[in-house]
Protein backbone atom coordinates (compact mmCIF):
# COMPACT_ATOMS: atom_id res chain seq x y z
CA UNK A 1 0.00 0.00 0.00
CA UNK A 2 1.08 3.58 -1.28
CA UNK A 3 2.59 5.42 2.45
CA UNK A 4 1.15 8.34 0.62
CA UNK A 5 -2.89 6.74 0.89
CA UNK A 6 -4.73 10.53 1.21
CA UNK A 7 -8.31 9.91 3.33
CA UNK A 8 -10.85 13.10 2.32
CA UNK A 9 -13.12 14.84 4.61
CA UNK A 10 -15.58 17.17 3.61
CA UNK A 11 -18.67 18.55 4.29
CA UNK A 12 -21.97 16.51 4.18
CA UNK A 13 -23.56 19.32 2.10
CA UNK A 14 -21.71 22.17 0.63
CA UNK A 15 -23.74 24.78 -1.09
CA UNK A 16 -22.14 27.38 -3.51
CA UNK A 17 -23.19 30.44 -5.18
CA UNK A 18 -23.77 34.33 -5.07
CA UNK A 19 -27.06 35.09 -2.89
CA UNK A 20 -26.35 31.42 -1.41
CA UNK A 21 -26.62 32.30 2.16
CA UNK A 22 -30.52 32.84 1.48
CA UNK A 23 -30.87 29.13 1.78
CA UNK A 24 -29.67 29.86 5.60
CA UNK A 25 -32.85 30.38 7.25
CA UNK A 26 -34.93 27.68 5.34
CA UNK A 27 -32.44 25.37 5.94
CA UNK A 28 -32.83 26.38 9.92
CA UNK A 29 -36.44 26.52 9.65
CA UNK A 30 -36.67 22.85 8.20
CA UNK A 31 -35.14 21.35 11.22
CA UNK A 32 -36.18 23.69 14.36
CA UNK A 33 -33.87 22.92 17.30
CA UNK A 34 -31.88 24.99 19.72
CA UNK A 35 -29.47 27.31 17.54
CA UNK A 36 -26.77 29.56 18.21
CA UNK A 37 -24.91 31.70 16.30
CA UNK A 38 -21.08 32.91 16.17
CA UNK A 39 -20.38 35.72 13.94
CA UNK A 40 -18.21 38.66 13.70
CA UNK A 41 -19.22 42.29 14.71
CA UNK A 42 -18.77 43.06 10.07
CA UNK A 43 -21.78 40.83 9.59
CA UNK A 44 -24.78 42.26 12.33
CA UNK A 45 -23.67 45.60 10.06
CA UNK A 46 -23.52 43.81 6.60
CA UNK A 47 -26.48 43.85 3.82
CA UNK A 48 -26.95 40.24 4.74
CA UNK A 49 -27.62 40.86 8.18
CA UNK A 50 -30.15 43.59 7.14
CA UNK A 51 -32.38 41.57 4.55
CA UNK A 52 -32.02 37.97 6.67
CA UNK A 53 -31.78 39.20 10.51
CA UNK A 54 -35.50 39.21 11.18
CA UNK A 55 -36.01 35.76 10.06
CA UNK A 56 -32.54 34.53 11.62
CA UNK A 57 -33.54 35.63 14.95
CA UNK A 58 -36.92 33.09 14.96
CA UNK A 59 -34.46 30.36 14.34
CA UNK A 60 -31.61 31.30 17.26
CA UNK A 61 -31.21 30.98 20.97
CA UNK A 62 -28.52 34.30 20.35
CA UNK A 63 -25.40 34.60 19.31
CA UNK A 64 -21.79 35.61 20.29
CA UNK A 65 -19.69 37.67 18.86
CA UNK A 66 -16.14 36.61 17.96
CA UNK A 67 -13.39 39.66 17.12
CA UNK A 68 -9.95 37.52 17.16
CA UNK A 69 -8.69 34.13 17.28
CA UNK A 70 -10.50 32.26 20.64
CA UNK A 71 -8.39 31.06 23.32
CA UNK A 72 -9.14 28.07 25.72
CA UNK A 73 -10.69 30.51 28.28
CA UNK A 74 -13.19 32.35 25.83
CA UNK A 75 -14.13 29.16 24.66
CA UNK A 76 -14.80 27.53 28.18
CA UNK A 77 -16.73 30.40 29.32
CA UNK A 78 -18.93 29.94 26.06
CA UNK A 79 -19.75 26.33 26.99
CA UNK A 80 -20.09 27.30 30.55
CA UNK A 81 -23.14 29.85 29.13
CA UNK A 82 -24.72 27.48 26.48
CA UNK A 83 -23.92 24.18 27.70
CA UNK A 84 -27.80 21.78 28.56
CA UNK A 85 -29.09 24.97 26.18
CA UNK A 86 -28.03 24.42 22.46
CA UNK A 87 -28.10 21.98 19.21
CA UNK A 88 -26.96 22.94 17.10
CA UNK A 89 -24.22 26.00 15.97
CA UNK A 90 -24.14 28.83 13.24
CA UNK A 91 -21.34 30.32 12.09
CA UNK A 92 -21.31 33.44 10.08
CA UNK A 93 -17.58 35.27 9.66
CA UNK A 94 -13.81 34.90 9.06
CA UNK A 95 -11.68 31.78 9.65
CA UNK A 96 -11.35 32.87 13.76
CA UNK A 97 -15.37 32.65 13.89
CA UNK A 98 -15.27 29.35 12.09
CA UNK A 99 -12.72 28.22 14.46
CA UNK A 100 -14.42 29.66 17.49
CA UNK A 101 -17.57 27.93 16.48
CA UNK A 102 -16.30 24.31 15.80
CA UNK A 103 -14.05 24.33 19.30
CA UNK A 104 -17.14 25.80 21.04
CA UNK A 105 -19.37 22.65 19.13
CA UNK A 106 -17.02 20.36 19.98
CA UNK A 107 -15.90 21.24 23.55
CA UNK A 108 -19.68 21.46 24.18
CA UNK A 109 -19.53 17.73 23.99
CA UNK A 110 -16.35 16.86 26.39
CA UNK A 111 -16.41 17.23 29.69
CA UNK A 112 -13.03 19.08 30.40
CA UNK A 113 -11.64 22.25 29.99
CA UNK A 114 -10.71 23.39 26.05
CA UNK A 115 -6.63 23.50 27.00
CA UNK A 116 -6.96 19.19 28.22
CA UNK A 117 -7.44 18.63 24.48
CA UNK A 118 -5.40 20.82 22.61
CA UNK A 119 -2.20 19.34 20.41
CA UNK A 120 0.51 20.75 21.24
CA UNK A 121 -0.51 21.24 25.45
CA UNK A 122 -3.05 18.73 25.73
CA UNK A 123 -2.76 14.93 27.46
CA UNK A 124 -6.57 14.28 26.28
CA UNK A 125 -7.16 13.00 23.03
CA UNK A 126 -10.58 14.52 21.63
CA UNK A 127 -13.52 12.13 20.99
CA UNK A 128 -15.74 12.22 17.79
CA UNK A 129 -18.36 14.03 19.08
CA UNK A 130 -19.43 17.73 17.95
CA UNK A 131 -22.71 19.43 17.52
CA UNK A 132 -23.69 20.16 14.30
CA UNK A 133 -22.09 23.03 12.86
CA UNK A 134 -23.32 24.89 9.53
CA UNK A 135 -20.49 27.22 8.19
CA UNK A 136 -20.63 30.11 5.95
CA UNK A 137 -17.05 31.92 5.48
CA UNK A 138 -17.29 35.85 5.02
CA UNK A 139 -13.60 35.67 3.83
CA UNK A 140 -12.19 33.68 1.33
CA UNK A 141 -8.37 32.34 2.95
CA UNK A 142 -8.84 29.93 5.98
CA UNK A 143 -10.86 27.18 4.19
CA UNK A 144 -12.01 26.71 8.12
CA UNK A 145 -15.36 25.89 6.59
CA UNK A 146 -14.17 22.51 4.99
CA UNK A 147 -11.20 21.71 7.30
CA UNK A 148 -10.68 19.15 10.47
CA UNK A 149 -9.51 21.45 12.74
CA UNK A 150 -10.36 24.26 14.86
CA UNK A 151 -7.54 26.98 15.82
CA UNK A 152 -7.16 28.05 19.29
CA UNK A 153 -4.62 30.97 20.41
CA UNK A 154 -3.37 31.48 24.19
CA UNK A 155 -0.75 34.78 23.81
CA UNK A 156 -1.13 35.30 27.80
CA UNK A 157 -0.71 32.02 29.41
CA UNK A 158 0.91 29.03 27.71
CA UNK A 159 1.72 31.36 24.61
CA UNK A 160 0.47 28.43 22.44
CA UNK A 161 -1.36 28.38 18.66
CA UNK A 162 -2.63 24.80 18.02
CA UNK A 163 -5.57 22.82 16.95
CA UNK A 164 -8.49 20.57 18.34
CA UNK A 165 -8.34 18.15 15.18
CA UNK A 166 -11.17 15.53 14.36
CA UNK A 167 -12.53 14.46 11.37
CA UNK A 168 -16.07 15.12 12.76
CA UNK A 169 -15.40 18.84 13.49
CA UNK A 170 -15.47 19.33 10.01
CA UNK A 171 -18.60 21.33 9.85
CA UNK A 172 -21.55 19.38 8.22
CA UNK A 173 -22.85 22.32 6.04
CA UNK A 174 -21.16 24.70 3.95
CA UNK A 175 -22.46 27.44 2.67
CA UNK A 176 -20.40 29.69 -0.25
CA UNK A 177 -21.77 32.54 -1.05
CA UNK A 178 -18.80 35.14 -2.90
CA UNK A 179 -21.01 38.36 -2.55
CA UNK A 180 -20.73 37.99 1.35
CA UNK A 181 -17.07 39.27 0.18
CA UNK A 182 -17.78 42.54 -1.52
CA UNK A 183 -17.56 45.44 0.25
CA UNK A 184 -14.25 43.81 2.43
CA UNK A 185 -11.43 46.20 3.10
CA UNK A 186 -8.70 45.60 0.36
CA UNK A 187 -6.12 44.12 3.18
CA UNK A 188 -8.98 41.62 4.27
CA UNK A 189 -9.12 40.52 0.97
CA UNK A 190 -5.54 40.80 0.16
CA UNK A 191 -4.05 38.51 3.17
CA UNK A 192 -6.99 36.66 3.42
CA UNK A 193 -6.55 35.53 -0.35
CA UNK A 194 -2.92 35.26 0.06
CA UNK A 195 -3.53 32.87 2.81
CA UNK A 196 -5.35 30.48 0.83
CA UNK A 197 -2.91 30.34 -2.13
CA UNK A 198 -0.11 29.40 0.89
CA UNK A 199 -2.43 26.35 2.06
CA UNK A 200 -2.90 25.23 -1.84
CA UNK A 201 1.42 26.11 -2.60
CA UNK A 202 2.61 24.24 0.72
CA UNK A 203 0.27 21.16 0.01
CA UNK A 204 1.28 21.06 -3.54
CA UNK A 205 4.65 20.56 -2.59
CA UNK A 206 4.39 18.60 0.21
CA UNK A 207 5.88 15.11 0.73
CA UNK A 208 2.20 13.75 1.90
CA UNK A 209 1.43 14.79 -1.41
CA UNK A 210 0.25 12.09 -4.42
CA UNK A 211 -1.67 13.21 -7.77
CA UNK A 212 -5.33 13.30 -5.64
CA UNK A 213 -3.81 16.28 -3.33
CA UNK A 214 -1.78 18.24 -5.99
CA UNK A 215 -4.72 17.99 -8.51
CA UNK A 216 -7.55 19.71 -5.91
CA UNK A 217 -3.95 21.98 -5.04
CA UNK A 218 -3.70 23.05 -8.84
CA UNK A 219 -6.83 23.84 -9.67
CA UNK A 220 -6.87 26.17 -6.35
CA UNK A 221 -4.17 27.83 -7.41
CA UNK A 222 -5.50 28.04 -10.89
CA UNK A 223 -8.47 30.08 -9.32
CA UNK A 224 -6.19 32.18 -7.16
CA UNK A 225 -4.76 32.92 -10.53
CA UNK A 226 -7.73 33.98 -11.91
CA UNK A 227 -9.08 35.68 -8.66
CA UNK A 228 -6.16 37.49 -7.31
CA UNK A 229 -5.43 40.69 -9.43
CA UNK A 230 -9.09 41.49 -9.45
CA UNK A 231 -10.59 40.85 -5.58
CA UNK A 232 -11.72 44.87 -5.16
CA UNK A 233 -13.42 45.48 -8.44
CA UNK A 234 -16.89 46.60 -8.54
CA UNK A 235 -18.10 44.68 -11.48
CA UNK A 236 -18.87 41.59 -13.23
CA UNK A 237 -14.82 40.84 -13.40
CA UNK A 238 -14.71 41.08 -9.52
CA UNK A 239 -17.88 39.16 -8.78
CA UNK A 240 -16.15 36.57 -10.98
CA UNK A 241 -12.84 36.83 -9.06
CA UNK A 242 -14.37 36.81 -5.57
CA UNK A 243 -16.22 33.44 -6.86
CA UNK A 244 -12.87 32.25 -7.93
CA UNK A 245 -10.88 33.09 -4.68
CA UNK A 246 -13.80 31.50 -2.39
CA UNK A 247 -13.73 28.12 -4.67
CA UNK A 248 -9.69 28.64 -4.00
CA UNK A 249 -10.01 29.01 -0.23
CA UNK A 250 -12.20 25.79 -0.05
CA UNK A 251 -9.81 23.89 -2.36
CA UNK A 252 -7.13 25.38 0.32
CA UNK A 253 -8.81 23.58 3.17
CA UNK A 254 -9.10 20.38 0.79
CA UNK A 255 -5.74 20.27 0.18
CA UNK A 256 -4.28 21.30 3.87
CA UNK A 257 -6.43 18.53 5.24
CA UNK A 258 -5.14 15.88 2.98
CA UNK A 259 -1.58 16.26 2.59
CA UNK A 260 -0.60 19.44 5.55
CA UNK A 261 1.64 22.14 5.10
CA UNK A 262 5.27 22.94 4.99
CA UNK A 263 7.86 25.45 6.49
CA UNK A 264 5.58 28.75 6.41
CA UNK A 265 2.84 27.71 8.45
CA UNK A 266 5.30 26.03 10.64
CA UNK A 267 6.85 29.37 11.47
CA UNK A 268 3.31 31.08 11.52
CA UNK A 269 1.71 28.81 13.98
CA UNK A 270 4.55 29.78 16.37
CA UNK A 271 4.40 33.53 15.91
CA UNK A 272 0.63 33.75 16.00
CA UNK A 273 1.39 32.48 19.74
CA UNK A 274 2.85 35.36 20.80
CA UNK A 275 1.65 38.20 18.61
CA UNK A 276 -1.56 39.53 17.40
CA UNK A 277 -1.03 39.48 13.62
CA UNK A 278 -3.35 39.00 11.20
CA UNK A 279 -2.48 35.19 10.21
CA UNK A 280 -2.93 35.77 6.47
CA UNK A 281 -0.40 38.42 6.42
CA UNK A 282 2.05 36.38 8.33
CA UNK A 283 1.64 33.75 6.04
CA UNK A 284 2.21 36.13 2.68
CA UNK A 285 4.92 37.51 4.55
CA UNK A 286 6.58 34.60 5.10
CA UNK A 287 6.03 33.19 1.68
CA UNK A 288 8.22 35.57 -0.01
CA UNK A 289 11.34 34.87 1.46
CA UNK A 290 10.51 31.28 0.95
CA UNK A 291 10.30 31.54 -2.54
CA UNK A 292 13.65 33.03 -2.39
CA UNK A 293 14.70 30.06 -0.88
CA UNK A 294 13.02 27.68 -2.78
CA UNK A 295 14.11 29.23 -6.19
CA UNK A 296 17.78 28.21 -4.95
CA UNK A 297 16.91 24.35 -3.99
CA UNK A 298 18.87 21.92 -5.34
CA UNK A 299 16.40 19.11 -3.77
CA UNK A 300 15.42 17.20 -7.02
CA UNK A 301 11.66 16.94 -5.60
CA UNK A 302 11.16 20.48 -5.20
CA UNK A 303 13.16 20.96 -8.57
CA UNK A 304 10.31 19.00 -10.36
CA UNK A 305 6.95 19.96 -8.78
CA UNK A 306 7.76 23.77 -9.00
CA UNK A 307 9.29 23.06 -12.81
CA UNK A 308 5.86 21.32 -13.19
CA UNK A 309 4.03 24.52 -11.53
CA UNK A 310 6.21 27.12 -13.22
CA UNK A 311 4.55 25.37 -16.66
CA UNK A 312 0.86 25.01 -15.70
CA UNK A 313 0.69 29.11 -13.94
CA UNK A 314 3.67 31.18 -15.79
CA UNK A 315 4.65 28.83 -18.82
CA UNK A 316 6.19 32.20 -20.75
CA UNK A 317 8.00 33.25 -17.86
CA UNK A 318 12.00 32.99 -18.26
CA UNK A 319 13.17 33.25 -14.34
CA UNK A 320 12.82 30.06 -11.98
CA UNK A 321 9.36 29.24 -11.17
CA UNK A 322 9.90 30.36 -7.38
CA UNK A 323 11.26 33.69 -8.47
CA UNK A 324 8.60 34.44 -11.16
CA UNK A 325 6.04 33.53 -8.99
CA UNK A 326 7.18 35.92 -6.50
CA UNK A 327 7.51 38.61 -9.09
CA UNK A 328 3.57 37.97 -10.25
CA UNK A 329 2.04 38.11 -7.04
CA UNK A 330 3.83 41.45 -5.90
CA UNK A 331 3.15 43.25 -9.44
CA UNK A 332 -0.88 42.14 -9.39
CA UNK A 333 -1.90 42.28 -5.62
CA UNK A 334 -4.60 45.20 -4.87
CA UNK A 335 -2.28 46.24 -1.74
CA UNK A 336 0.88 45.78 -0.55
CA UNK A 337 0.37 44.12 2.67
CA UNK A 338 4.26 42.72 2.92
CA UNK A 339 5.59 46.48 3.25
CA UNK A 340 5.84 48.60 6.62
CA UNK A 341 3.92 47.02 8.90
CA UNK A 342 4.76 45.45 12.84
CA UNK A 343 8.29 44.72 14.27
CA UNK A 344 9.55 42.04 15.68
CA UNK A 345 12.38 42.14 18.61
CA UNK A 346 15.32 39.76 18.11
CA UNK A 347 14.20 37.83 21.35
CA UNK A 348 10.84 37.10 19.71
CA UNK A 349 12.86 36.02 16.42
CA UNK A 350 15.01 33.28 18.52
CA UNK A 351 11.46 32.08 20.55
CA UNK A 352 9.88 31.77 17.44
CA UNK A 353 12.42 29.27 15.46
CA UNK A 354 13.30 27.35 18.59
CA UNK A 355 9.50 26.19 18.11
CA UNK A 356 9.24 26.28 14.55
CA UNK A 357 9.45 23.09 12.05
CA UNK A 358 9.50 22.72 8.61
CA UNK A 359 6.23 20.70 8.92
CA UNK A 360 5.99 18.44 5.45
CA UNK A 361 7.74 20.20 3.38
CA UNK A 362 10.97 17.77 1.64
CA UNK A 363 13.36 19.86 3.19
CA UNK A 364 13.75 20.33 6.66
CA UNK A 365 14.81 23.67 7.40
CA UNK A 366 17.42 24.85 10.09
CA UNK A 367 17.60 28.06 12.32
CA UNK A 368 19.59 30.30 10.29
CA UNK A 369 17.13 29.51 7.29
CA UNK A 370 14.44 30.40 9.71
CA UNK A 371 15.56 33.23 10.87
CA UNK A 372 16.46 34.89 8.04
CA UNK A 373 12.70 34.14 6.50
CA UNK A 374 11.70 36.00 9.47
CA UNK A 375 14.16 38.87 8.97
CA UNK A 376 13.25 39.44 5.67
CA UNK A 377 9.88 39.05 6.25
CA UNK A 378 9.62 41.59 9.39
CA UNK A 379 12.12 44.39 10.61
CA UNK A 380 13.57 43.52 13.52
CA UNK A 381 14.46 46.14 16.49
Amino acid sequence: MSENLIELYSNQQTLFGRGSIDRLVPLLAANPQPTLLFCGRSFLNSPAWARLGAALHDQILGYEIVSHEASPAEIDGWVQRWRGHVDRVVAIGGGSVLDAAKAFGAMMQHPLNTARYLEKVGDTPVQAVTLPLIAIPTTAGTGSEVTQNAVVTDQQEIKVKASLRHPVFVPQVAILDPDLLKGAPDSVLATCGIDAFTHLFEAYLSRKGNLFTRQHALNGLQLFFRAWPHLNRDDTVGDDAREAMMMASWLGGISLSSAGLGVIHGIAGELGAIKPFHHGEVCGRLLFPFLDVLAETTHPEQQRLMAQLGEQLLPNEAAPPALALKAWLQQHAIVPFWQDGPTLSPEDVDWIVARANSKNGWVSYDAPTMTEMLVAAWRVV
